[in-house]
């Protein structure tokens, strides 16, 4: 906003009185100056929050990434929540898009970061989120409205009715029966257990993506407020129906049929669970992890049938599985092709989403436990099919007395050094020792985590990066400040180290757009250094 002071004379004691409009900012004030009377002009807008959201709109509409990332500056300059513009641009793509879209699962990522987000990361989040919204939707046509059923059946029916439309693939009965659902105001546990339901009657469906996107659209609506939940929510129905399971695929089926074993060892861990109900106090979760790892699938699961005997309930063994798989990601071969870092991806970002929707139904009716069960028993099998990429496995620093000492001790010296590793490439184990680093020597775990995040934040990174950025802070956060967080965070680094750099083509728009808003000179760069 630009401000320009003129002056000018006027007797104070005739007792006129004016009022100074333009029309487009509000009324100029006036100031006493030695008997002088200077007015302000502010080439502004009387309603910043109101013109910037209308921009954002118009920036949405049609995919123009200067204009979105302008809005994006102007609201939060004019005090705007970060909460109401994660909302806008959630509602703008669920309503423009026939379905839910990655661009959605990145913001929702992204948004799940920005309370820990100083101020530069958090406009180049929503920027990002929002941009990838708007190329989600451009060109495609709008949502169609469907309506619940007039009847209002008890919960256990529409779980059923749910599965039977997911498994023969109708997706109008499908999603008015969720909108039924919604419309009777089930809570969110008892809407996420019927979604897990249906969608673990495939395994592993869409290599893990369609859990991940029924997880992310909870938590969206977490964020900007569960009245939106007949926007938001039927928009993962179209990919939940069209998903392909891996119980179709032969890696699943030979040598070894590992869907029934799945079905198998699901009917024995539930009534398990319900023998054990009532013990507590289990926390075997980091050995569990590395049986998870395993080369024996019948291994794999009576280590599983072992913990469920002990106490351990669902949450803890999606926990571990979820650990497990970030050591894969931790320990993937530097060896393997590049294209398999995706494989090791997808098992990690699946799980988490698995564990998130286990805590979200909680003591939520779960047929006893059967789906939980189902659940991690095919998240378990899609971990034990990318054991090939620890063949052999990558060292995590820092482990069996490897020392350190080459790097540096202070934690800014290390932060920026990660950087710079992140800016060349084939820098997976430099940006490995240097977290290692970091982490050992007990500097702050958030500041770190900022560092990967803007790390992230400036690249045109894809999808993937996004997705394990998030669920490695979300995982992060469930083991805290010990080995097992720091393994976590090492896998993220290495995977965001192996996808950079790129051309920041995005981070250019962004940065152009926030001096255009500063009224900064364009080429102010380029002429000081002529």
């Amino acid at each position: 906003m630009t401000c320009h002071w003129h002056h000018a004379r006027f007797d104070l004691e005739s007792g006129s009185t004016f009022d100074l409009w333009a029309d487009d900012a509000p009324i100029f004030p006036v100031e006493l100056r030695n008997g002088e009377v200077w007015v302000k002009t502010t080439l502004g807008h009387a309603d910043p929050a109101t013109h910037w959201r209308q921009r954002l709109a118009d920036g949405l509409a049609h995919d123009l990434g200067l204009v979105i990332a302008k809005a994006v500056v102007g609201q939060l300059a004019a005090d705007v929540p970060r909460d109401d513009i994660v909302r806008q641009v959630a509602l703008f793509g669920a309503l423009n898009r026939d379905g839910w879209s990655v661009g959605l699962t990145i913001l929702t990522a992204l948004a799940n970061l920005l309370p820990i987000l100083p101020e530069e990361e958090t406009y180049l989040a929503l920027f990002h989120g929002a941009r990838r919204v708007a190329a989600d939707c451009d060109g495609e046509a709008p949502r169609r409205e469907r309506a619940p059923l007039e009847s209002r059946p008890d919960p256990a029916a529409l779980k059923r009715w749910l599965r039977r439309w997911t498994t023969v693939r109708h997706r109008e009965a499908a999603e008015r029966t969720l909108l039924t659902a919604i419309a009777a105001d089930l809570s969110s546990d008892v809407l996420a257990d019927a979604l897990l339901a249906a969608e673990t009657d495939r395994a592993f469906a869409d290599t893990g993506h369609s859990l991940d996107f029924i997880n992310k659209a909870f938590e969206c609506l977490d964020l900007i407020g569960w009245k939106h939940a007949r926007t938001v929510l039927p928009t993962v129905v179209g990919q939940m129906v069209a998903a392909r399971g891996a119980e179709e695929s032969t890696v699943w089926r030979q040598p070894v049929d590992l869907v029934a074993l799945c079905d198998e060892a699901a009917s024995q861990l539930s009534r398990l669970f319900a023998a054990s109900r009532g013990a507590r106090g289990w926390s075997g979760h980091a050995a569990l992890a590395r049986e998870l790892l395993g080369d024996d699938p019948v291994r794999i699961f009576d280590g599983l049938k072992a913990a469920v005997r002990a106490g351990a309930a669902p949450t803890d063994l999606s926990r571990s599985l979820a650990y497990a798989a970030a050591l894969r990601v931790a320990r993937f071969g530097n060896a393997n092709e590049h294209a398999d870092w995706e494989t090791a991806h997808h098992v990690f970002t699946h799980v988490n989403a698995l564990h998130q929707m286990l805590k979200r139904i909680g003591t939520a009716r779960t047929d006893e436990h059967v789906t939980a069960v189902r659940a991690v028993l095919h998240g378990a099998m899609a971990l034990y099919l990318t054991r090939y990429l620890n063949v052999p496995p990558a060292r995590i620093p820092g482990e069996h007395g490897e020392q350190l000492d080459d790097l540096p001790t202070d934690a800014e010296t290390i932060r920026a050094a990660l950087l710079d590793a992140f800016d060349r490439q084939r820098q997976v184990d430099v940006a490995a020792r240097l977290v290692a680093r970091h982490l050992t020597l007990g500097h702050s775990p958030q500041s770190l985590i900022v560092t990967l995040a803007r790390a992230l934040l400036r690249e045109d990174a894809g999808f993937h990066a996004y997705q394990i950025l998030e669920a490695g802070v979300r995982q992060f956060t469930v083991w805290g400040y010990t080995d097992e967080g720091r393994h976590i965070l090492i896998a993220v680094a290495r995977y965001l180290a192996a996808h950079s750099p790129t051309e920041r083509a995005a981070l250019q728009t962004a940065d152009i757009a926030r001096r255009l808003m500063r009224g900064g000179e364009l080429h102010q760069d380029e002429g000081a250094s002529a």
